[in-house]
């Protein structure tokens, strides 16, 4: 799982042991003539605090069991994706193109430009807030974050929780930026003000 990364010339990562494509209905177009140049990290479990089942594939591909867990139940009609996956294990799930706008950011901004979903990448890691990463999710976004820089002009990173500030809190504290930045090549400017 330590071979580098490599998306295609549609957006799509070239298979590798450990990464999976399963493409998401929810998805559209980039406006014309945009290039993603930010990059946002997530934190997603389902049901919370619980890792490794199916439910966060399911409800990014439509088709979540709302009932296998009551917890589930107030995410029916919810419309999201993201374009990657990193699993606890390090495991990489693609459900976008990176050429294509994911529904990740929700209500957002980054510099005064509104609606983050436009112009970013996605990358939700399986964790919570408060728990920490594993070293197989740092090297897995480190290999990612690396490919995505090669093919797209890149110039910053912010959680979830600095482009909508008050409504989200992910990665949440548990995040190490300082790790990941010195990993994956970030320049101290390119990074959150706070890391």
């Amino acid at each position: 799982m330590n071979s580098p990364l490599v998306l295609d010339r549609h957006g799509w990562l070239k298979i590798r042991p450990g990464v999976r494509l399963e493409p998401s209905p929810h998805c559209d177009e980039r406006p014309t003539d945009t290039q993603p140049y930010l990059l946002v990290i997530h934190n997603i479990s389902l049901p919370p605090g619980i890792f490794g089942g199916p439910e966060i594939i399911d409800l990014f591909l439509d088709r979540l069991d709302y009932t296998s867990h009551p917890w589930l139940e107030q995410l029916r009609g919810l419309h999201v994706s993201a374009h990657f996956l990193i699993r606890r294990d390090g495991g990489l799930v693609q459900f976008v193109s990176t050429d294509h706008r994911a529904w990740h950011a929700g209500v957002s901004q980054f510099e005064g430009r509104p609606r983050c979903n436009d112009f970013s990448i996605g990358i939700e890691l399986e964790g919570t807030d408060t728990q920490p990463y594993t070293d197989e999710q740092y090297a897995t976004l480190k290999r990612l974050t690396l490919a995505l820089k090669s093919q797209y002009p890149l110039r910053a990173v912010r959680g979830h929780e600095h482009i909508a500030p008050g409504r989200k809190t992910d990665p949440g504290r548990s995040f190490d930026w300082n790790r990941y930045g010195r990993e994956s090549g970030w320049l101290r400017r390119q990074m959150p003000p706070s890391a």
